[in-house]
C-alpha cells in the first residue's frame, strides 16, 4: 500500500524531547518554544510568532484580536477547511462565502469587493496547497475599505508571493504543523502578528488572558487576569519536536519539490490531452510542494480514479466540501451559487506526497492513473 501521507522524522525529534524533559520545563513557552519562534521570525521576517496547539487555535486568537462582534461580517472562501470560518463564527460573525478562482482553488480576488458591506470586518484568504492568493489585490481592497486581513497559511510554510513570504503580508496569519503538513509536530500551529497594534494583546490572549509572559520577562512584578484568552500555547514536547523539523526545513522542502515536479512532468502529457487539469501556478506565486492534486472533469471520473488507485493499493483522497453547502451553514448562506468551489468539491483529487515517497512510487501511481484515464 502506498499511503496518502506518511509523517517524516528527521531523527532529532526524540533527542530534543529528551532535552526538554531533562531541563525540567515541559509546559509551554520554554526554551524550544522560543527557539522555534525566533527561527521563523528570523527566516521570514515575521514581526511576532506565537506557537499554538493548532492552526485552529491561531485563527481563534486572530478572531479575538480582530475584535469580531456578533453581526460583523467576515469574507471567507467556501472551498476551505471548516476552521477558516469556525474561528470567526465562535465570535458571532456572519460568514460571507466567496467563490474560488476558475483556474485554482484559491479565493477569487476579483469577486471580493462586491461582497463588502458596512458590516464587513475582515478577509480571510486561504493559500490552498501552499499557492499564494492574489495578495496585492486583496491588500488593496482591504486598505480601501479599512479591513483586516488574516492569511490562512495552514499549508503555506516556505511559500512566497512576489518574493514576500506568505504569512508576512496580512495583518496576521495562521500556520499549521499538523502531521499532514510539510513541517510537522503531530498537532500544532502558529499565529503570526505583522501589525504591531496586536502584538501586546496577542501575548495576553495566548497566556489565558493574563500578563504572565511579561512577568517572566521581568517587565511587571506580578501577573493577573487582564483580558480574555485561553490556553493556546503548546507544551515544550511539541515545540522540541517542531524544532527538529525546522532545522531540516530546506532538505524537506527540496525533496518535496523534486517529487512534485516528477508528478507534474509524468502527468503533463495526459493533462494536455484533456484527461484532467494539473495545478495552475500564478506568476506571482511559488510552489512549496505541500500537495499534488488533479482536477478531474466530473465527479464520476474522480470516483473511478480514486477507486482504481485503491484497487492497486494506492490511497488518493478528495478534499474540502464547499462550506456554503454544509449542514451547519447552508441555511445561513445568502443563496449565491459558488460554481468553482462546487467544482473543486466534486472534481479535485489529491495524490500521495510525502518525504519518503520515491520517484519509482510516483511512476507506479502515474501508470495506474494512465490506465484509469484510458489515454
Amino acid at each position: 500500500m502506498i499511503p496518502f501521507n506518511k509523517p517524516y522524522l528527521t531523527g532529532k525529534e526524540t533527542h530534543y524531547i529528551y532535552q526538554a524533559v531533562l531541563l525540567g520545563k515541559i509546559s509551554g513557552n520554554g526554551i524550544f518554544t522560543k527557539k522555534c519562534q525566533s527561527f521563523l521570525e528570523a527566516r521570514y521576517g515575521f514581526k511576532k510568532c506565537l506557537l499554538t496547539t493548532s492552526c485552529t487555535d491561531a485563527l481563534e486568537m486572530a478572531a479575538i484580536l480582530c475584535n469580531i462582534q456578533p453581526g460583523d461580517e467576515v469574507i471567507v472562501p467556501s472551498y476551505t477547511f471548516v476552521s477558516s470560518a469556525l474561528a470567526f463564527v465562535r465570535q458571532g460573525a456572519k460568514i460571507v462565502f466567496a467563490d474560488s478562482c476558475i483556474n485554482n482553488p484559491n479565493i477569487d480576488a476579483d469577486k471580493i469587493e462586491i461582497l463588502i458591506t458596512a458590516k464587513t470586518k475582515a478577509i480571510i484568504p486561504v493559500h490552498y496547497a501552499g499557492m499564494s492568493c492574489n495578495m496585492d489585490k486583496i491588500m488593496d481592497i482591504a486598505n480601501k475599505y479599512n479591513l483586516l486581513v488574516i492569511e490562512d497559511a495552514a499549508q503555506a510554510i516556505d511559500s512566497f508571493h512576489n518574493g514576500q513570504p506568505l504569512g508576512s503580508i496580512g495583518h496576521m496569519a495562521a500556520f499549521s504543523f499538523h502531521e499532514t503538513k510539510n513541517i510537522i509536530s503531530g498537532e500544532g500551529g502558529m499565529l503570526v502578528i505583522n501589525d504591531e497594534r496586536f502584538i501586546h494583546r496577542a501575548e495576553i490572549i495566548w497566556e489565558k488572558g493574563t500578563n504572565r509572559a511579561e512577568f517572566f520577562r521581568g517587565e511587571v512584578n506580578k501577573y493577573g487576569w487582564v483580558d480574555t484568552g485561553s490556553s493556546f500555547l503548546p507544551s515544550e514536547i511539541i515545540a522540541a519536536f517542531l524544532y527538529a523539523q525546522l532545522e531540516n526545513l530546506d532538505a524537506i522542502q527540496n525533496k518535496r519539490k523534486e517529487l512534485w515536479n516528477h508528478y507534474y512532468q509524468s502527468l503533463k502529457g495526459l493533462a494536455e490531452k484533456g484527461a484532467f487539469k494539473l495545478p495552475d501556478l500564478p506568476t506571482y506565486a511559488t510552489n512549496n510542494a505541500h500537495m499534488f492534486y488533479l482536477v478531474c472533469n466530473n465527479i464520476e471520473q474522480r470516483t473511478h480514479l480514486i477507486e482504481h488507485l485503491k484497487k492497486n493499493d494506492i490511497l488518493a483522497v478528495f478534499h474540502y466540501q464547499s462550506l456554503h453547502n454544509s449542514e451547519f451553514y447552508k441555511n445561513k448562506h445568502d443563496g449565491r451559487e459558488l460554481a468553482n468551489s462546487d467544482r473543486y468539491t466534486d472534481c479535485l483529487v489529491r495524490l500521495p506526497l510525502y518525504f519518503e515517497l520515491s520517484k519509482e512510487n510516483i511512476d507506479v501511481i502515474c501508470n495506474i492513473i494512465k490506465e484509469a484515464s484510458n489515454y
